[in-house]
C-alpha cells in the first residue's frame, strides 16, 4: 500500500458543460437529476451511500482518501476577515463568530466542538468543483457550500433549516438522526436555535463519500464520530416572498428616477366641491391608477428585473481585487481569443430572458449586441472565449474585468 496515496486528498472533477440530466448518477444513488427533482426535491429526504465513488474504491483497495481541504487549511481560512466562520461548542453550548486566532480553535483531538466556514466555493477549487455538479438546480436558488470540521461529539444540536441542503461526508464519520416532526419549537435561553423536543425517526452513520439530502423543515441532528470529521453542506436558499417583493419594489422605485414624465405635478382641474374633505380624493386615486397602468407597474414583468438583480448580489463578505496590471482594451481582446475569461469565484451571474445581471447590476443594458451576447455566454457557461470582440473600451464586460468580477483562468 502506497504511503503517498494515503496522503493524497480527493480531487473532485469539474462537471461537464452539458450535464446529462436524464441519465443515472452515482451522486443520487443511481437515479437521474430529472428523477431526483421529481421524487425528492423539496419533498422528502434521500440517503445515498457512495455518492462519491472514489472513497469506496479507495477502501476496496485498502487505501485511504482524505478530504480535498485539510484541517490546517480550514483553520487558516478561519483566521481571515473575509471568510465567514463560526465556532460552536457543546457541553455547555456556546457560539462565537470569527475570524479566529489559531490558538482559539480547539485541537482536532479535543471533543465537542465544530468550526463552520461559509462560502467555500470562493476559497477553494475543490469546493467550486463540487458545486458545479449541482447546476441542474437554478443558480438563483444557490446559497453556498459550507464546510464543517469537528472533534468527536461535535455538532450544532438538533435543529431545522428553511432551505434545501445536501450533506456530503468528506472525512471521518458522522451520525445523523432526522425527523419529519411538526413540533419545531426551540429551547429557550440558548445561543443556538436548538429544538426543544427532538424525536428521531431515522438514524444513519455516514462514511466518507456518503450524502444525505434534506428538504426544508426536516429536523436533524448530526454528531461527529471521528476526529477531524468534515461534512460539506451545499445549501439552496429559499427567500421569503416578503424579502423578494421588498427588494423588487425598492429597485423598481429606483428605476422611476429615469422617467422624466413622473416629475410632472399632480393636477386636478376637474375636482368638485366635496363634503368629505378628510377622504383621499377620488381624482387622485384615478390618476394614480392610470399612471400605474401606463407604466405597467401592475404587471409582474416590472418587478422581475429588481428581483433578479437582488438574487445576483454577491455574499456580504465578498471582496474583489482589481488586476495588478490591468490590460488595455486591445490587449484584453487579444488575450480573450486564447484564454478563458471566468466569473470570479465570488461573482454571481443570473439571467432574465436575454438580460444578464452580475453582482446586482444589469450588465447587458445599453451594451452592443456583441457585448450582450458575451454576457449571455458568461451567464450560461460561467466562462467566455471570443476572437476579436469589438467595442470593449467602456463596455460593461471590460469594466467588470477591471473591478475583479471577471478574471482570466490562470488568475484564480
Amino acid at each position: 500500500m502506497s504511503a503517498f496515496y494515503l496522503s493524497k486528498p480527493y480531487q473532485p472533477p469539474q462537471a461537464p458543460q452539458n450535464l446529462p440530466l436524464n441519465e443515472p448518477w452515482a451522486l443520487f444513488g443511481g437515479i437521474s437529476p430529472d428523477l431526483f427533482m421529481k421524487r425528492h426535491w423539496h419533498k422528502k429526504p434521500l440517503l445515498v451511500r457512495g455518492a462519491i465513488p472514489a472513497f469506496a474504491l479507495a477502501t476496496q483497495n485498502h487505501e485511504s482518501l482524505e478530504s480535498p481541504i485539510s484541517a490546517e487549511e480550514l483553520f487558516k481560512l478561519a483566521s481571515q476577515d473575509s471568510v465567514e466562520s463560526r465556532l460552536i461548542k457543546a457541553k455547555p453550548w456556546s457560539f462565537d463568530v470569527g475570524p479566529f486566532a489559531k490558538k482559539s480553535i480547539p485541537a482536532v483531538s479535543r471533543p465537542n466542538w465544530t468550526l463552520l466556514l461559509q462560502g467555500m466555493e470562493a476559497r477553494h477549487p475543490a469546493a467550486a468543483n463540487i458545486l458545479s455538479w449541482f447546476r441542474f438546480i437554478p443558480d438563483a436558488r444557490l446559497d453556498d457550500l459550507m464546510v464543517s470540521i469537528a472533534g468527536i461529539g461535535g455538532g450544532v444540536g438538533p435543529h431545522f433549516d428553511s432551505y434545501d441542503v445536501f450533506l456530503i461526508q468528506m472525512s471521518g464519520r458522522r451520525q445523523w438522526q432526522i425527523s419529519a416532526q411538526k413540533d419545531l419549537s426551540l429551547t429557550p435561553n440558548l445561543p443556538l436555535k436548538i429544538l426543544q423536543h427532538f424525536k428521531a425517526e431515522h438514524e444513519w452513520i455516514l462514511e466518507p463519500g456518503d450524502m444525505l439530502y434534506l428538504p426544508p423543515h426536516i429536523a436533524h441532528d448530526g454528531v461527529a464520530l471521528d476526529t477531524g470529521c468534515q461534512t460539506w453542506s451545499v445549501g439552496f436558499r429559499s427567500p421569503s416572498f416578503k424579502e423578494l417583493l421588498q427588494e423588487g419594489l425598492w429597485r423598481l422605485a429606483e428605476s422611476l428616477e429615469n422617467i422624466p414624465e413622473l416629475e410632472k405635478k399632480f393636477a386636478d382641474p376637474q375636482q368638485k366641491a366635496t363634503a368629505n374633505a378628510e377622504q383621499l380624493p377620488e381624482e387622485l386615486i384615478q390618476q394614480i391608477t392610470l399612471k400605474l397602468k401606463d407604466l405597467k407597474l401592475d404587471q409582474v414583468d416590472r418587478f422581475l428585473p429588481g428581483i433578479t438583480a437582488y438574487l445576483s448580489e454577491p455574499k456580504q463578505q465578498a471582496f474583489f481585487d482589481s488586476p495588478n496590471k490591468a490590460l488595455s482594451p486591445a490587449k484584453f481582446s487579444t488575450l480573450l481569443s486564447s484564454k478563458k475569461l471566468l466569473a470570479s469565484p465570488q461573482t454571481r451571474i443570473l439571467s432574465l430572458d436575454k438580460a444578464v445581471y452580475c453582482n446586482g447590476e444589469n450588465m447587458s443594458q445599453g451594451q452592443t449586441r456583441e457585448i450582450a451576447q458575451a454576457w449571455q455566454s458568461l451567464s450560461s457557461r460561467k466562462w467566455l472565449m471570443s476572437a476579436k470582440l469589438q467595442g470593449l473600451a467602456g463596455s460593461s464586460l471590460y469594466e467588470a474585468y477591471l473591478s475583479g468580477w471577471l478574471v482570466f483562468e490562470d488568475e484564480i
